[in-house]
């Protein structure tokens, strides 16, 4: 008896191990999400949910005609037809894609005329489908009107109930003019939207001349146009090896002006945003940066806080958004008084808030071979005048061929009115007409039934006069197709006419300015003065005013010591090394001063989970340092190298397992050596000049040969002497300063042993 829980024997035709199974099922996956939903496609710019609404609505009605629009319907009915026929997904899905096509804000050509509430730039939701209204906008007919013209390849829908074109009959690079967004399975695509007769000049230029330089063609089309207008800052190189390689940022910022009001005040007004920033956003950074709250984790605002918090307060009194119906953007910004430097204010919001941004450029899409690939500008217009110049010709020979059709009716009709005694005589007295007038005047079947379906009224002498006049407007077309077809410099030149009227039609003046600025950088007044940076054992950092201040005097809390007392300036930096050869730097003006005990380190920095703070050092930006380890290796960097903007520091020292940081040192411009002391006694002196500076940081170079029984414990840059800290063979302190013959014995070069110090017994740290 068989049983029932046992599964039957697998066929070894029919099996599959799991992991294959897996990866092939998930390569399937993520095709489907890379060419069904997520990129656009170089031919016509859209996205397959894209490409089914636009369809679905013009097979509707809904397309824009000479005399004007198509009454506009309902969205949901939209929607329905499209999830009814052509997309078996969510209905969200489908009208969030409506909705983005109608938003002149989101679409720098919207292909949607929207009616009712569709959203707004601030984040606002449109309203449910059941209350908006939807049709084609005119523009969309640069899509759709060659649709019947055999122009593009159909595909059965997903039940295989109808057919859905493959791409759209696109007359411009609609990838470039309403750009894309999408992140699909391992790729992601940022296409900005670019200005109609920009593209369109560029594309007419690559049609005439193929060979056209990169410079010539970024000169035609020398940046992307946001639907918001804004302004571009990045240098013109930046932006076109963006171009070039697909891939890349955009530095942008709003645009304003300043209104003079009476008695001498003044406010500033942004009437145009960043693509991606919104009035609401800016306000609530504001709100923020002037109310800031306390990090979780902290008891109080961090100093960082309080500082943006009072720059931005000292030169800021009011914002509002006046935002309506005549002005799409209006954002009014009050200085705190008449005397703020209207460029300090512009400054100040432009470094903090997102008035200022950058716009990524990745140039990703399915091409005319079907594969998602990162593709330059020059490629995505190559390929798509490749894909036009194919429709072209698809459609001249759709219409060749109803022009050849045409002319051979009516040659039958013209042969009709010169024997229509005789045809009369044959179609009343035949049994088979049809057959009877092939045979007569050697007629082709569809002449013969043309002419047994006409019409008496079309026997009259008037006819054959129309009939002369349409057979020679036909002919005159048949030759103008021919020439089309046979001649590939016809056919660039159909193309060429065909884009230079859409764009006299449907172009406009650019709204995004490209302007070269630099990047605005926050800039906090701070008084130069000379300072005392006091750091204590246990983290605790303060800085004392003047240079006078003796550290015997210093006060800590109760356990707590002196690690170090820098005397600096109140612009310089402390940087702070992590255990794990991470930098964090703090600004000397950011820390506390007075007679308290300061504030702990880690206040100011975030030191990762695990790791402790391993030295500090606090000097002006271009001090050059010795960062060693214990294992024997170090390199030079300045104190500028080891700032960050991030509280969380960078990455700097790679140190290996159970290495440790040694304290950093201070490079004079009188040391010409370094002097290295290994823990069994060893001492190497070699010149600095054989060290190079490493601003990226990393592992370094190796100072001297050491292993873990007798690590590297200290390092010293030297001019003429060096003063080794030790003991004596019976335990007492001792100090061997080492200069002329005793110090030429310990000289060698970098990475070897050195020389035991004889005079000490052992070795502690170098003075």
């Amino acid at each position: 008896m068989t049983d029932l829980f046992t599964p039957p024997p697998a066929d070894p035709a029919e099996s599959l191990p799991l992991a294959d199974y897996a990866e092939r099922a998930y390569l399937e996956y993520a095709l489907s999400v890379v060419k069904g939903r997520a990129l656009p496609d170089v031919c016509d710019g859209n996205k397959p949910v894209q490409r089914r609404i636009l369809y679905a609505m013009f097979r509707m009605g809904l397309a824009w005609s000479g005399a004007g629009g198509a009454k506009p319907v309902k969205s949901a009915r939209v929607v329905g037809d499209v999830l009814g026929r052509y997309h078996p997904h969510g209905d969200t899905a489908a009208y969030d894609a409506l909705v983005r096509m109608a938003q002149d804000f989101s679409q720098r050509y919207p292909l949607i005329d929207g009616q009712g509430n569709f959203g707004s730039r601030d984040g606002d939701g449109a309203a449910a489908m059941r209350y908006t209204e939807a049709r084609l906008a005119p523009i969309a007919r640069l899509l759709l009107d060659e649709i019947d013209e055999g122009t593009v390849d159909f595909q059965p829908n997903y039940d295989g109930s109808t057919e859905e074109p493959r791409q759209l009959p696109a007359r411009l690079p609609f990838v470039l003019l309403n750009g894309a967004s999408g992140i699909a399975v391992g790729l992601a695509t940022e296409v900005p939207s670019h200005n109609l007769r920009e593209v369109a000049a560029a594309t007419v230029a690559l049609l005439k001349n193929e060979r056209l330089t990169d410079d010539e063609l970024h000169a035609l089309l020398p940046a992307p146009d946001f639907p918001g207008g804004g302004q571009i800052i990045s240098p013109a190189a930046d932006i076109r090896e963006a171009y070039r390689n697909g891939r890349g940022s955009l530095k942008v910022r709003a645009r304003w002006h300043v209104e003079d009001l009476a008695r001498g005040q003044w406010q500033l007004v942004v009437h145009e945003l960043p693509p991606g920033t919104s009035a609401q956003k800016v306000l609530e950074e504001i709100e923020e940066l002037t109310n800031p709250k306390v990090k979780a984790g902290k008891k109080a605002l961090l100093a960082e806080q309080v500082q943006l918090r009072q720059t931005l307060l000292a030169v800021l009194d009011a914002v509002r958004d006046e935002s309506n119906k005549d002005a799409a953007v209006r954002l009014v910004f009050e200085p705190k008084t008449r005397t703020v430097e209207q460029a300090e204010l512009i400054a100040t919001l432009l470094a903090h808030t997102s008035l200022e941004s950058s716009v990524p450029m990745n140039l990703t899409m399915i091409g005319r071979d079907g594969r998602p690939v990162q593709k330059g500008l020059r490629r995505i217009l190559v390929e798509w005048i490749e894909f036009r110049l194919a429709t072209v010709e698809r459609r001249t020979r759709h219409r060749l061929a109803k022009v050849l059709e045409r002319i051979h009716v009516l040659e039958g009709r013209q042969l009709v009115l010169l024997n229509i005694d005789e045809v009369i005589r044959i179609i009343r007295n035949a049994d088979e007409p049809k057959a009877a007038l092939i045979a007569s005047f050697r007629l082709s079947e569809r002449q013969a039934e043309d002419i047994l379906e006409i019409r008496l009224r079309q026997l009259a002498r008037l006819e054959a006069i129309r009939i002369e006049q349409e057979l020679a407007e036909l002919r005159a077309q048949q030759g103008k197709l021919d020439e089309i077809l046979a001649t590939p410099a016809a056919l660039r030149r159909a193309v060429v006419r065909e884009i230079e009227a859409d764009a006299k039609a449907h172009g406009d003046e650019r709204r995004t300015l490209v302007q070269e600025e630099k990047k605005t950088v926050a800039e906090i007044k701070v008084v130069d003065e000379p300072v005392t940076v006091v750091v204590s054992v246990k983290g605790w950092v303060r800085a004392l005013k003047g240079h006078e201040v003796d550290a015997a005097t210093l006060a800590f809390k109760p356990g707590d010591a002196a690690y170090g007392c820098w005397a600096c300036r109140s612009v310089d930096t402390l940087a702070v090394l992590g255990s794990n050869g991470r930098a964090y730097s703090v600004a000397v003006a950011a820390l506390p001063g007075g007679r308290g005990d300061g504030v702990p380190i880690t206040t100011l920095i975030d030191l990762e989970s695990g790791t402790q703070v391993a030295h500090y050092v606090a000097a002006a930006a271009g001090t050059m340092l010795l960062l060693a380890n214990s294992g024997g290796y170090g390199l030079l960097a300045r104190v500028a190298d080891l700032q960050g903007r991030n509280r969380g520091g960078k990455a700097f020292l790679a140190l290996a397992e159970g290495e440790s940081l040694l304290a950093p040192a201070v490079v004079g411009a009188a040391h010409r050596h370094l002097a290295c002391l290994a823990a069994d006694g060893r001492l190497l002196v070699f010149g600095l000049d054989e060290l190079k500076h490493q601003g990226g940081g990393g592992r370094g170079l190796t100072l001297i040969d050491v292993d873990a029984a007798a690590p590297l414990i200290a390092v010293a840059p030297c001019a003429e002497a060096v003063t080794v800290v030790g003991s004596g063979r019976g335990g007492k302190a001792k100090e061997e300063t080492l200069r002329g013959a005793a110090l030429a014995a310990h000289v060698g070069k970098r990475a070897r042993k050195g020389r035991q110090v004889a005079a000490l017994h052992k070795v502690l740290r170098l003075a």
